[in-house]
């Protein structure tokens, strides 16, 4: 037999663990000393497939046949983008996940709290015994139901009768402890929201393992909960600014190295804007306004033995803060 054909990947190789590793890393070498508290966010999103690519399968929520890559954030920073095919549920492989990550974090900082946050779709009892069985706190969105929507009838009523008054959305708060009658092997805290908006009942669930001596059921659910929002915008930073769906790859294990590619370009932008940007106006932009108005400029690149020379126009409109960067770059290196 010949030898066989040559593909245009036969030189790329990686070691998984190795890059997993890394972006944890990188996330605890950002900080000087332990903060006694960290929340990981963790949520599950679509990368829309054109081609015939390994695994690849239909999504009836996205109408689209898609990957369902797992991330994981910790405010801005990165800790884990993982690749998997759509055919699951969106918490699949998150215990595992998680109980890598944590156990990373809790090498270097032994003492610090962690508090694991997601939508509904992360509300698992697998996922929930775990951080109870490994002093992991954790809130979760948790999906309404006729047995839960029971529950707070007294309070939609309330605020039903509240908001036709004062012609405003009203919204009331109920804590108590609830079980599936299956799923969950044990009882857990639930918060309500009873909110009354539009002409209609709005009410909305979450289950954690807070106190409520340390959060209140309004505070737990407007300030702790819904900031997970936030984490939107991380993954449109990914997806959308730096090119994280370009999985057209035919195998997963490409297609994998193509999400870390884009990950670590938005490690190392943050990294730029965490460091070299500080004290610009870019301090708090995007990745994509970082991208666009201070890396992807024409300039005239000279190199020699000792150096490389970037000669930019001198109409650039962000030349202080191009060497702002270059000197709190440097600064932090030495």
């Amino acid at each position: 037999m010949g030898r066989p054909e040559p593909t245009r990947y036969h030189k790329i190789t990686y070691d998984a663990a190795a890059i997993e590793g890394l972006f944890v890393d990188l996330f605890l070498d950002a900080h000087s000393v332990a903060p006694p508290q960290i929340t990981l966010d963790l949520d599950a999103t679509d990368d829309p497939l054109h081609g015939h690519q390994e695994e690849r399968f239909f999504h009836g929520y996205y109408d689209n046949y898609c990957y369902l890559p797992l991330y994981v954030f910790c405010g801005r920073h990165l800790l884990a983008a993982k690749l998997r095919p759509a055919n699951i549920d969106a918490s699949a492989g998150s215990v595992e996940e998680i109980a890598r990550i944590v156990a990373c974090i809790r090498q270097r900082w032994p003492k610090v709290r962690i508090l694991l946050r997601a939508d509904s779709g992360f509300a698992r009892d697998a996922l929930m015994a775990w951080c109870e069985s490994n002093s992991v706190d954790f809130l979760f969105g948790l999906a309404k139901n006729a047995r839960l929507n029971a529950e707070i009838e007294t309070e939609l009523a309330a605020a039903q009768e509240q908001s036709q008054r004062s012609g405003k959305p009203t919204r009331r708060f109920k804590d108590f402890t609830w079980r599936t009658r299956k799923s969950w092997s044990r009882e857990r805290r639930v918060v309500a929201k009873a909110e009354w908006t539009g002409g209609e009942a709005n009410p909305r669930f979450v289950v954690t393992s807070l106190a409520r001596e340390e959060h209140e059921a309004r505070h737990l659910y407007e300030k702790l909960y819904c900031a997970r929002g936030e984490m939107e915008n991380r993954i449109k930073e990914c997806q959308l600014d730096l090119y994280a769906d370009r999985t057209s790859a035919h195998t997963m294990r490409a297609n994998q190295l193509r999400l870390w590619f884009a990950s670590m370009a938005y490690v190392l932008i943050c990294a730029l804007r965490r460091i070299g940007l500080a004290h610009t106006q870019f301090a708090r932009a995007s990745c994509g306004t970082i991208r666009l108005k201070l890396l992807k400029i024409g300039a005239l690149v000279r190199t020699s033995v000792r150096r490389i020379k970037l000669a930019m126009p001198s109409a650039f409109p962000y030349q202080a803060e191009y060497h702002a960067a270059h000197t709190a770059l440097t600064a932090a290196a030495r």
